[in-house]
């Protein structure tokens, strides 16, 4: 099978940094979903394979159903039945080691940069798990079906990190009974840029990644109290789901013990799994722009040359844009972590926690 751009990019990273000595010896993993509906599990080893399958992101291999038995070429194509997200395990039979993946963008009609933040393996060995902490771009574009299938999965949070004139241009409606919770207070868009408004900010990016961390540390302290108390499965996200999110995931990986370098690379994904017309939605940016400011700057952002591609998050001389997040807090603070004590209440203590809630 040839390996397609969208496969390339679903990696989990375990070829980025070096795994623990009794890490599962799989590199270069990712799964696929196929047009008929089954799903293409691929991966790298030296000997057989066993892969099983389970709704249960947690499951133990023998309450999964096995799907692939002494597996040696490296690809299994396994229709999984009515599972809303299966999640598969990867079982060396040389080592006896496991790994579980899984999908990492969902198949939402409506959705932009909707994924799963799960697979990273974090320095001490673990991985982060699946099924728990999803990132992403708006949402006020999602189908009844994605509302639907995002139920199912069992959302219990919202963290939306937009401003309060993004939330009233395009409001996340959760179309069900029980809507999950909203863990954040909304901002004003001068509070983002200061008082002359987006228009004023001269690289807006570069700032942002700069000032981020610390502007925004509420919406941050928010849902990292959110993660503390276990309030998961959890979606956080802003417009593009890449610049403010991208700093919040890179603050939770961080926390995780994910090595940079990986925070790097899921960083990026988005530039592939952005889809700017669904951050729209049906929003008529012109009518709202006299009074609304940020309705003022997409209408800005729109109007120029490739407005529909996502740009890559690089600056000119190719950095990338969350270079300046991780440089501003080790100036400022020494490090991400006193970053996380000092600014959003987590601690040493609190960290090891998290790394207890949420890696395997």
């Amino acid at each position: 099978m040839l390996r397609t751009p969208l496969a390339a990019a679903a990696f989990l990273g375990l070829s980025l940094a070096a795994p623990a000595a009794s890490a599962l010896s799989l590199t270069d993993v990712w799964v696929q979903r196929a047009p008929d509906g089954r799903y293409l599990v691929n991966w790298r080893e030296s000997g057989p394979v066993d892969v099983y399958v389970s709704a249960d992101a947690d499951a133990a291999p023998q309450a999964m159903r096995l799907a692939a038995d002494h597996d040696a070429d490296g690809h299994a194509e396994i229709a999984v039945g009515p599972i809303a997200r299966p999640y598969f395990l990867l079982k060396s039979e040389t080592t006896g080691q496991t790994l579980r993946v899984a999908e990492r963008l969902l198949p939402l009609e409506g959705g932009s940069n909707f994924r799963d933040l799960g697979g990273y393996q974090s320095r001490d060995g673990r991985h982060v798990k699946w099924g728990l902490l999803y990132r992403s771009g708006a949402m006020g574009s999602l189908t009844d079906a994605d509302y639907a299938y995002l139920d199912k999965l069992g959302v219990k949070v919202i963290c939306d990190l937009r401003t309060a004139e993004e939330r009233e241009m395009l409001p996340t409606k959760w179309h069900v009974a029980h809507p999950p919770r909203d863990a954040n207070v909304a901002y004003r868009a001068e509070q983002l840029f200061g008082p002359k408004g987006p228009g004023s900010v001269a690289n807006g990016a570069s700032n942002l990644y700069k000032t981020g961390p610390v502007m925004l540390k509420a919406q941050y302290r928010q849902l990292f109290d959110s993660l503390a108390a276990g309030e998961v499965p959890l979606t956080y996200n802003c417009s593009a789901g890449q610049d403010r999110t991208g700093i919040a995931s890179a603050l939770i990986l961080s926390a995780l013990g994910v090595p940079r370098n990986v925070i790097y690379q899921d960083y990026h994904l988005s530039t592939e799994y952005r889809r700017p017309a669904n951050e729209r939605g049906n929003v008529e940016y012109a009518s709202s722009a006299p009074t609304n400011a940020m309705a003022k700057m997409f209408l800005r952002l729109g109007s120029q040359p490739g407005a529909d591609r996502p740009t890559p998050l690089y600056t000119a001389n190719g950095e990338s844009y969350l270079a300046a997040t991780f440089a501003e807090l080790d100036r400022t603070y020494g490090s991400v972590e006193a970053y996380l004590d000092k600014e959003l209440g987590m601690d040493a203590a609190e960290l090891e926690k998290l790394k207890a809630m949420y890696l395997e």
